[in-house]
Protein backbone atom coordinates (compact mmCIF):
# COMPACT_ATOMS: atom_id res chain seq x y z
CA UNK A 1 0.00 0.00 0.00
CA UNK A 2 1.05 4.04 -1.27
CA UNK A 3 1.02 4.69 2.48
CA UNK A 4 2.68 7.96 2.17
CA UNK A 5 1.18 8.81 -1.62
CA UNK A 6 -2.36 8.15 -0.48
CA UNK A 7 -1.57 10.25 3.25
CA UNK A 8 -0.50 13.34 0.92
CA UNK A 9 -3.52 13.05 -1.19
CA UNK A 10 -6.19 13.36 2.07
CA UNK A 11 -4.15 16.12 3.00
CA UNK A 12 -4.78 17.62 -0.42
CA UNK A 13 -8.80 17.15 -0.39
CA UNK A 14 -9.13 17.80 2.85
CA UNK A 15 -10.17 14.09 4.14
CA UNK A 16 -9.56 12.76 7.82
CA UNK A 17 -9.34 9.51 6.41
CA UNK A 18 -9.65 6.72 3.61
CA UNK A 19 -12.04 3.67 5.01
CA UNK A 20 -11.36 0.70 3.03
CA UNK A 21 -13.71 -2.27 2.96
CA UNK A 22 -14.53 -5.49 0.82
CA UNK A 23 -16.35 -8.63 0.80
CA UNK A 24 -15.61 -11.38 -1.06
CA UNK A 25 -14.18 -9.44 -3.82
CA UNK A 26 -16.91 -6.88 -4.42
CA UNK A 27 -14.71 -3.96 -4.00
CA UNK A 28 -11.64 -4.34 -6.24
CA UNK A 29 -10.60 -1.01 -5.89
CA UNK A 30 -9.80 -1.93 -2.19
CA UNK A 31 -8.17 -5.10 -3.09
CA UNK A 32 -5.86 -3.54 -5.39
CA UNK A 33 -4.69 -0.12 -3.28
CA UNK A 34 -4.21 -2.66 0.25
CA UNK A 35 -2.30 -5.18 -2.29
CA UNK A 36 -4.51 -7.86 -0.90
CA UNK A 37 -5.50 -9.18 -4.44
CA UNK A 38 -5.15 -12.86 -4.88
CA UNK A 39 -5.87 -13.79 -1.04
CA UNK A 40 -8.81 -16.17 -0.19
CA UNK A 41 -10.14 -13.85 2.41
CA UNK A 42 -13.99 -14.56 2.46
CA UNK A 43 -15.13 -12.30 5.69
CA UNK A 44 -15.60 -8.80 5.88
CA UNK A 45 -12.79 -6.65 6.81
CA UNK A 46 -11.77 -2.47 6.40
CA UNK A 47 -8.46 -0.94 6.70
CA UNK A 48 -8.64 2.80 8.04
CA UNK A 49 -5.65 4.97 6.57
CA UNK A 50 -6.19 8.24 8.34
CA UNK A 51 -3.92 11.39 7.26
CA UNK A 52 -1.06 10.93 9.37
CA UNK A 53 0.63 7.51 11.21
CA UNK A 54 -0.52 4.20 10.35
CA UNK A 55 -3.11 2.40 9.24
CA UNK A 56 -5.44 0.17 11.60
CA UNK A 57 -7.12 -2.96 9.95
CA UNK A 58 -10.32 -4.55 11.33
CA UNK A 59 -10.39 -8.62 10.49
CA UNK A 60 -12.23 -11.11 11.35
CA UNK A 61 -10.90 -13.77 14.12
CA UNK A 62 -10.22 -16.98 11.61
CA UNK A 63 -8.54 -14.88 8.80
CA UNK A 64 -5.73 -13.38 10.88
CA UNK A 65 -2.99 -14.98 8.81
CA UNK A 66 -3.96 -13.47 5.76
CA UNK A 67 -3.36 -10.36 6.99
CA UNK A 68 0.70 -10.87 8.94
CA UNK A 69 2.29 -9.17 6.48
CA UNK A 70 0.31 -5.99 6.27
CA UNK A 71 1.20 -2.18 7.66
CA UNK A 72 -0.81 -1.23 10.66
CA UNK A 73 -2.35 -2.14 13.74
CA UNK A 74 -4.76 -4.62 13.87
CA UNK A 75 -8.70 -5.01 15.67
CA UNK A 76 -10.17 -8.26 15.81
CA UNK A 77 -13.99 -8.96 15.80
CA UNK A 78 -15.65 -12.42 16.22
CA UNK A 79 -19.23 -12.17 15.47
CA UNK A 80 -21.49 -9.47 14.33
CA UNK A 81 -22.07 -7.59 17.77
CA UNK A 82 -18.48 -7.24 18.01
CA UNK A 83 -17.79 -6.39 14.29
CA UNK A 84 -20.06 -3.37 15.34
CA UNK A 85 -18.58 -2.47 18.47
CA UNK A 86 -14.84 -2.51 16.79
CA UNK A 87 -15.89 -0.51 14.13
CA UNK A 88 -16.98 2.11 16.71
CA UNK A 89 -13.98 1.77 17.93
CA UNK A 90 -12.28 1.98 14.32
CA UNK A 91 -13.71 5.13 13.78
CA UNK A 92 -13.63 7.03 17.09
CA UNK A 93 -12.08 10.59 16.44
CA UNK A 94 -13.30 10.66 12.66
CA UNK A 95 -16.29 13.21 11.19
CA UNK A 96 -15.66 12.27 7.67
CA UNK A 97 -14.03 9.14 5.78
CA UNK A 98 -13.98 8.36 2.26
CA UNK A 99 -15.36 5.06 0.95
CA UNK A 100 -15.89 3.79 -2.72
CA UNK A 101 -19.46 5.32 -2.98
CA UNK A 102 -20.69 7.73 -5.82
CA UNK A 103 -24.34 8.80 -6.73
CA UNK A 104 -23.10 9.27 -10.07
CA UNK A 105 -20.06 7.30 -10.57
CA UNK A 106 -21.29 3.50 -10.64
CA UNK A 107 -17.76 2.55 -11.50
CA UNK A 108 -16.21 3.66 -7.93
CA UNK A 109 -19.66 2.71 -6.33
CA UNK A 110 -18.44 -0.66 -4.60
CA UNK A 111 -19.51 -0.72 -1.14
CA UNK A 112 -22.71 -2.09 -0.77
CA UNK A 113 -25.83 0.31 0.95
CA UNK A 114 -25.95 -2.31 4.53
CA UNK A 115 -22.32 -1.66 4.82
CA UNK A 116 -22.80 1.92 4.40
CA UNK A 117 -25.75 1.83 6.92
CA UNK A 118 -23.42 0.49 9.46
CA UNK A 119 -20.60 2.50 8.89
CA UNK A 120 -22.91 6.00 9.08
CA UNK A 121 -24.38 4.20 12.18
CA UNK A 122 -21.05 4.71 14.15
CA UNK A 123 -21.88 8.96 13.80
CA UNK A 124 -19.61 9.44 10.97
CA UNK A 125 -20.48 11.02 7.38
CA UNK A 126 -19.03 9.19 4.15
CA UNK A 127 -17.77 11.28 1.68
CA UNK A 128 -16.92 9.93 -2.08
CA UNK A 129 -13.34 8.46 -2.51
CA UNK A 130 -13.75 8.78 -6.13
CA UNK A 131 -10.51 11.87 -6.77
CA UNK A 132 -8.34 9.28 -4.14
CA UNK A 133 -9.49 6.60 -6.20
CA UNK A 134 -8.63 8.15 -9.75
CA UNK A 135 -5.19 9.33 -8.21
CA UNK A 136 -4.23 6.43 -6.67
CA UNK A 137 -5.37 3.89 -9.28
CA UNK A 138 -5.52 5.33 -12.58
CA UNK A 139 -2.20 7.09 -13.39
CA UNK A 140 -0.03 5.34 -15.36
CA UNK A 141 3.68 4.59 -14.48
CA UNK A 142 6.31 5.36 -17.07
CA UNK A 143 6.35 2.04 -17.67
CA UNK A 144 2.54 0.93 -18.07
CA UNK A 145 2.17 4.02 -21.21
CA UNK A 146 5.16 2.27 -22.85
CA UNK A 147 3.27 -1.08 -22.69
CA UNK A 148 -0.22 0.98 -23.36
CA UNK A 149 1.91 2.69 -26.46
CA UNK A 150 2.32 -0.98 -27.98
CA UNK A 151 -0.90 -2.47 -27.06
CA UNK A 152 -2.21 0.59 -29.25
CA UNK A 153 -0.13 -0.09 -32.05
CA UNK A 154 -0.76 -3.87 -32.29
CA UNK A 155 -4.68 -3.13 -31.96
CA UNK A 156 -4.31 -1.08 -35.23
CA UNK A 157 -2.31 -3.86 -37.19
CA UNK A 158 -4.95 -6.18 -36.22
CA UNK A 159 -7.42 -3.97 -37.54
CA UNK A 160 -5.36 -3.19 -40.85
CA UNK A 161 -5.08 -7.22 -41.35
CA UNK A 162 -9.24 -7.37 -40.56
CA UNK A 163 -9.89 -4.51 -43.20
CA UNK A 164 -7.15 -5.99 -45.60
CA UNK A 165 -8.84 -9.68 -45.52
CA UNK A 166 -12.28 -8.49 -45.67
CA UNK A 167 -11.31 -6.86 -48.92
CA UNK A 168 -9.66 -9.69 -50.07
CA UNK A 169 -12.57 -12.26 -49.86
CA UNK A 170 -14.85 -10.20 -51.17
CA UNK A 171 -12.64 -9.40 -54.46
CA UNK A 172 -12.26 -13.49 -54.50
CA UNK A 173 -16.02 -14.23 -54.45
CA UNK A 174 -15.56 -15.60 -50.85
CA UNK A 175 -18.51 -15.49 -48.49
CA UNK A 176 -17.95 -14.39 -45.13
CA UNK A 177 -19.53 -13.07 -41.73
CA UNK A 178 -18.58 -10.65 -39.00
CA UNK A 179 -18.13 -13.85 -36.98
CA UNK A 180 -15.24 -14.60 -39.43
CA UNK A 181 -13.70 -11.33 -38.93
CA UNK A 182 -14.07 -11.12 -35.08
CA UNK A 183 -12.20 -14.38 -34.88
CA UNK A 184 -9.55 -13.32 -37.11
CA UNK A 185 -8.72 -10.50 -34.78
CA UNK A 186 -9.18 -12.34 -31.95
CA UNK A 187 -6.39 -14.92 -33.47
CA UNK A 188 -3.98 -12.25 -34.37
CA UNK A 189 -4.37 -11.12 -30.37
CA UNK A 190 -3.17 -14.59 -29.91
CA UNK A 191 -0.18 -14.17 -31.75
CA UNK A 192 0.47 -10.78 -30.77
CA UNK A 193 0.24 -12.23 -26.94
CA UNK A 194 -2.72 -9.93 -26.12
CA UNK A 195 -5.50 -10.38 -24.21
CA UNK A 196 -8.85 -9.10 -23.50
CA UNK A 197 -12.30 -9.42 -21.33
CA UNK A 198 -14.27 -10.01 -24.51
CA UNK A 199 -14.56 -10.53 -28.47
CA UNK A 200 -14.48 -7.37 -30.85
CA UNK A 201 -17.33 -5.70 -32.14
CA UNK A 202 -17.72 -6.22 -35.87
CA UNK A 203 -21.01 -4.95 -37.12
CA UNK A 204 -22.70 -4.61 -40.49
CA UNK A 205 -25.12 -1.86 -41.53
CA UNK A 206 -27.79 -2.05 -39.05
CA UNK A 207 -25.48 -4.09 -36.58
CA UNK A 208 -23.59 -0.81 -36.37
CA UNK A 209 -26.90 1.39 -35.07
CA UNK A 210 -26.00 -1.01 -32.09
CA UNK A 211 -23.08 0.60 -30.01
CA UNK A 212 -22.59 -2.44 -27.92
CA UNK A 213 -22.83 -5.33 -30.34
CA UNK A 214 -21.31 -8.40 -31.00
CA UNK A 215 -21.35 -11.15 -33.29
CA UNK A 216 -21.32 -14.51 -32.07
CA UNK A 217 -21.10 -18.29 -33.69
CA UNK A 218 -24.70 -18.47 -34.01
CA UNK A 219 -25.52 -14.81 -34.83
CA UNK A 220 -24.26 -12.90 -37.13
CA UNK A 221 -24.52 -11.36 -40.31
CA UNK A 222 -22.94 -11.95 -43.84
CA UNK A 223 -20.28 -9.57 -45.05
CA UNK A 224 -20.99 -8.46 -48.60
CA UNK A 225 -19.97 -5.55 -51.30
CA UNK A 226 -22.13 -2.38 -50.38
CA UNK A 227 -21.90 -3.08 -46.75
CA UNK A 228 -20.66 -0.62 -43.96
CA UNK A 229 -18.68 -2.23 -41.49
CA UNK A 230 -17.62 -0.98 -37.84
CA UNK A 231 -14.93 -2.60 -35.89
CA UNK A 232 -14.01 -1.66 -32.26
CA UNK A 233 -11.45 -3.55 -30.55
CA UNK A 234 -9.28 -3.13 -26.89
CA UNK A 235 -6.58 -5.43 -25.37
CA UNK A 236 -3.62 -5.47 -23.74
CA UNK A 237 -0.05 -7.10 -22.89
CA UNK A 238 -0.71 -10.07 -20.87
CA UNK A 239 0.79 -9.04 -17.47
CA UNK A 240 -1.82 -8.15 -14.86
CA UNK A 241 -0.71 -4.49 -14.44
CA UNK A 242 -0.73 -3.88 -18.24
CA UNK A 243 -2.99 -1.18 -19.58
CA UNK A 244 -5.72 -1.44 -22.62
CA UNK A 245 -6.11 0.29 -26.06
CA UNK A 246 -8.99 0.35 -27.38
CA UNK A 247 -9.94 2.07 -31.19
CA UNK A 248 -12.92 1.70 -32.96
CA UNK A 249 -12.91 2.25 -37.43
CA UNK A 250 -15.77 2.05 -39.93
CA UNK A 251 -14.83 0.78 -43.44
CA UNK A 252 -17.08 0.25 -46.39
CA UNK A 253 -16.91 -2.83 -48.37
CA UNK A 254 -16.30 -1.05 -51.59
CA UNK A 255 -14.46 1.68 -53.78
CA UNK A 256 -16.16 5.13 -53.89
CA UNK A 257 -18.23 5.83 -50.30
CA UNK A 258 -21.74 7.03 -50.10
CA UNK A 259 -22.07 10.37 -49.76
CA UNK A 260 -24.77 9.51 -46.23
CA UNK A 261 -21.61 7.43 -45.10
CA UNK A 262 -19.06 10.02 -45.42
CA UNK A 263 -21.52 13.17 -44.12
CA UNK A 264 -22.28 11.35 -40.61
CA UNK A 265 -18.34 10.68 -40.03
CA UNK A 266 -17.56 13.76 -40.75
CA UNK A 267 -19.50 15.37 -38.14
CA UNK A 268 -17.98 12.32 -35.63
CA UNK A 269 -14.48 13.10 -36.96
CA UNK A 270 -15.26 16.84 -36.07
CA UNK A 271 -16.25 16.24 -32.59
CA UNK A 272 -13.58 14.16 -32.01
CA UNK A 273 -10.97 16.40 -33.04
CA UNK A 274 -12.78 19.75 -30.92
CA UNK A 275 -12.28 17.08 -27.63
CA UNK A 276 -8.56 17.29 -28.48
CA UNK A 277 -8.36 20.93 -29.13
CA UNK A 278 -10.39 21.94 -25.82
CA UNK A 279 -8.35 19.63 -23.73
CA UNK A 280 -5.18 20.72 -25.25
CA UNK A 281 -6.60 24.63 -25.00
CA UNK A 282 -7.60 23.88 -21.20
CA UNK A 283 -3.99 22.21 -20.74
CA UNK A 284 -1.49 24.98 -22.57
CA UNK A 285 -4.01 27.59 -20.15
CA UNK A 286 -3.43 25.80 -16.94
CA UNK A 287 -6.88 25.52 -16.50
CA UNK A 288 -8.93 22.92 -15.14
CA UNK A 289 -10.91 20.73 -17.08
CA UNK A 290 -13.13 18.30 -15.53
CA UNK A 291 -14.96 15.19 -17.48
CA UNK A 292 -18.17 16.41 -18.22
CA UNK A 293 -17.09 19.78 -20.31
CA UNK A 294 -15.20 17.18 -22.61
CA UNK A 295 -18.25 15.60 -22.92
CA UNK A 296 -20.17 18.89 -23.38
CA UNK A 297 -18.24 20.27 -26.49
CA UNK A 298 -18.72 16.94 -28.24
CA UNK A 299 -22.17 16.65 -27.32
CA UNK A 300 -22.59 20.25 -28.64
CA UNK A 301 -20.92 19.95 -32.18
CA UNK A 302 -23.53 16.90 -32.90
CA UNK A 303 -26.02 18.50 -31.37
CA UNK A 304 -25.76 21.83 -33.70
CA UNK A 305 -25.07 19.12 -36.61
CA UNK A 306 -28.86 17.89 -36.26
CA UNK A 307 -27.78 14.50 -34.27
CA UNK A 308 -28.19 15.03 -30.72
CA UNK A 309 -30.80 12.44 -30.70
CA UNK A 310 -28.34 9.68 -32.46
CA UNK A 311 -25.67 10.44 -29.73
CA UNK A 312 -26.67 7.92 -26.96
CA UNK A 313 -23.74 7.37 -24.98
CA UNK A 314 -20.68 8.97 -23.28
CA UNK A 315 -17.73 10.48 -24.89
CA UNK A 316 -15.31 8.64 -23.64
CA UNK A 317 -14.21 6.42 -20.61
CA UNK A 318 -11.33 5.51 -18.93
CA UNK A 319 -8.47 3.45 -19.58
CA UNK A 320 -6.83 1.13 -17.27
CA UNK A 321 -5.84 -2.44 -16.44
CA UNK A 322 -9.93 -3.15 -17.14
CA UNK A 323 -10.63 -1.40 -20.56
CA UNK A 324 -13.59 0.89 -18.69
CA UNK A 325 -10.95 2.44 -15.87
CA UNK A 326 -11.60 3.71 -12.89
CA UNK A 327 -10.58 7.19 -13.11
CA UNK A 328 -12.75 10.24 -15.00
CA UNK A 329 -15.03 9.61 -17.64
CA UNK A 330 -15.81 11.93 -20.26
CA UNK A 331 -19.63 11.91 -19.53
CA UNK A 332 -22.08 14.50 -19.30
CA UNK A 333 -24.44 11.96 -20.30
CA UNK A 334 -25.06 8.79 -18.22
CA UNK A 335 -23.87 10.82 -15.15
CA UNK A 336 -22.14 13.83 -14.88
CA UNK A 337 -18.58 13.33 -14.01
CA UNK A 338 -17.11 16.16 -12.63
CA UNK A 339 -13.67 14.82 -11.41
CA UNK A 340 -10.46 16.49 -13.47
CA UNK A 341 -8.60 15.63 -16.01
CA UNK A 342 -5.34 15.01 -14.24
CA UNK A 343 -1.94 13.75 -15.63
CA UNK A 344 -0.50 10.03 -15.83
CA UNK A 345 -4.49 9.34 -16.63
CA UNK A 346 -5.38 7.63 -20.28
CA UNK A 347 -8.95 7.54 -21.96
CA UNK A 348 -10.83 7.49 -25.04
CA UNK A 349 -12.93 10.02 -27.25
CA UNK A 350 -15.66 8.20 -29.42
CA UNK A 351 -18.68 10.25 -30.45
CA UNK A 352 -20.69 8.20 -32.40
CA UNK A 353 -24.22 8.67 -34.33
CA UNK A 354 -26.90 5.91 -34.64
CA UNK A 355 -29.98 5.11 -37.07
CA UNK A 356 -31.61 2.71 -35.08
CA UNK A 357 -32.05 -0.06 -37.91
CA UNK A 358 -30.01 1.76 -40.75
CA UNK A 359 -26.48 2.23 -39.59
CA UNK A 360 -23.71 3.74 -37.16
CA UNK A 361 -20.57 5.39 -37.02
CA UNK A 362 -18.35 5.44 -34.54
CA UNK A 363 -14.49 6.52 -34.37
CA UNK A 364 -12.34 5.89 -31.23
CA UNK A 365 -9.28 6.93 -30.37
CA UNK A 366 -7.21 6.52 -26.90
CA UNK A 367 -5.84 9.91 -25.23
CA UNK A 368 -2.51 9.98 -22.38
CA UNK A 369 -2.08 13.22 -20.47
CA UNK A 370 1.49 13.59 -19.84
CA UNK A 371 3.63 16.11 -18.84
CA UNK A 372 3.79 19.75 -20.75
CA UNK A 373 7.42 18.65 -21.76
CA UNK A 374 7.04 15.25 -22.05
CA UNK A 375 4.10 15.89 -25.17
CA UNK A 376 1.26 16.94 -23.41
CA UNK A 377 -1.49 15.47 -25.04
CA UNK A 378 -0.65 12.17 -26.59
CA UNK A 379 -3.10 10.22 -29.22
CA UNK A 380 -1.62 6.95 -28.55
CA UNK A 381 -3.56 5.09 -31.37
CA UNK A 382 -2.70 7.12 -33.84
CA UNK A 383 -2.47 7.29 -36.81
CA UNK A 384 -6.47 8.30 -36.29
CA UNK A 385 -8.99 7.96 -39.33
CA UNK A 386 -9.85 10.60 -41.19
CA UNK A 387 -12.09 9.19 -43.36
CA UNK A 388 -14.45 5.97 -44.10
CA UNK A 389 -11.89 3.30 -45.43
CA UNK A 390 -13.02 1.75 -48.91
CA UNK A 391 -12.08 -1.82 -48.44
CA UNK A 392 -12.19 -2.51 -52.18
Amino acid sequence: METTKIQRLLKQQDIEAWLLYDFRGLNPIAQRVTALEGRKITRRWFCCLPQQGSPTWLIQHIEQSHFQDVEGEHLVYGGWQELKSKLVQLLAGYRTVAMEYSPHIPYVSRVDGGTLELVKSTGVDVVTSADLVQHVESKLSVEQFRGHQQSAQLILSAKDSAFEWIGQQIKSGKTITEYQVQQRIMADFDRYNLVTDYPPIVAVNANSADPHYSPTVNHHQPIVEGDLILIDLWAKQAQHDAIFADTTWVGYVGQEVPEKYTRVFDVVRVARDRAIDFIKQRMSNGRITCGFEVDDVVRGWIQQSGYGDCFTHRTGHNIGIEVHGNGVNMDNFESKDERQLVEGICFSIEPGIYFSGDFGVRTEIDVFLAPPDQGGVVVSTAPVQTAVSPLL
